[in-house]
């Protein structure tokens, strides 16, 4: 089966709509997305009612801290992220909002796990940005492959047998075999705020049957979605940062 990954929608528009047309132009045969789907961007309501629509129709989703965040205050975040949660909140739906609420911090499928953030404490929101944060996320689970995202940018971690740690930069578009004798970490980019200095949206595409994955990127209208954000009042540099993806 080919699976379509993404992660970290925030609310644009623009950008989910360029990956869902470029996944399924790639064959994909099921839908999964890795929290985040509010958070930053415009358009929260189309956002969270697309990834209904797509739960419906059998795509897996888990919660996001953004996602979280809607329904607890307690959540901290920086300013521009805070306003643009407060923003959301006064947007979406009950409907809506009790969507995002009943997420799960996980999902297990065959011998695959999904996971916003990290396997080892998936509620507290670390960041994997190193192979000590890859090992802890791997040694917290038994699955051969962990997909996640939260940090915005692409990498992808293995450990052996011996607990041997590789980690490296997938390049876009070159399919990777996660060989049986490792287990995997495969972190993902973000589709509505890519922060490795490409404004193009990111999402993978995973074959289950020959186990090859492949970062993937798709261009949209980036003026577009910056716009969206400055005519709604929500923080300028959100918007200044689509444009240069960081």
């Amino acid at each position: 089966m080919r699976l379509a990954i993404f992660a970290d929608i925030h609310a644009n528009r623009q950008a989910f709509s360029a990956c869902l047309d470029a996944a399924r132009a790639r064959g994909a045969e099921r839908i999964v997305c890795l929290g985040d789907v509010v958070g930053y961007g415009a358009d929260p309501e189309w956002a969270v009612d697309t990834v209904m629509q797509l739960v419906g129709d059998g795509a897996i989703a888990v919660l996001g801290n953004h996602d979280c965040a809607i329904g607890s205050p307690s959540e901290t975040m920086n300013a521009a992220a805070q306003a643009a949660i407060e923003w959301t909140r006064g947007r979406l739906s009950v409907p809506q909002r009790r969507f995002l609420a009943e997420l799960p911090l996980t999902m297990h499928e065959d011998d695959r796990l999904y996971v916003h953030s990290e396997a080892s404490n998936p509620s507290r929101w670390r960041y994997v940005r190193s192979t000590q944060d890859a090992a802890r996320s791997l040694e917290a689970t038994g699955t051969h492959v962990t997909f996640c995202g939260h940090i915005h940018q692409p990498a992808l971690y293995s450990m052996s047998s011996a607990a041997k740690m590789t980690s490296f930069i997938p390049a876009t578009d070159v399919p990777v075999q996660l060989l049986g004798g490792r287990r995997w970490l495969a972190v993902l980019g973000s589709v509505g705020q890519p922060r490795d200095g490409n404004p193009a949206a990111a999402f993978a595409m995973f074959d289950t049957n020959s186990r090859e994955i492949t970062y993937c990127r798709a261009p949209y209208d980036v003026e577009a979605a910056a716009d969206r954000i400055r005519a709604n009042g929500l923080p300028p540099w959100l918007a200044d940062r689509l444009l240069v993806g960081k």
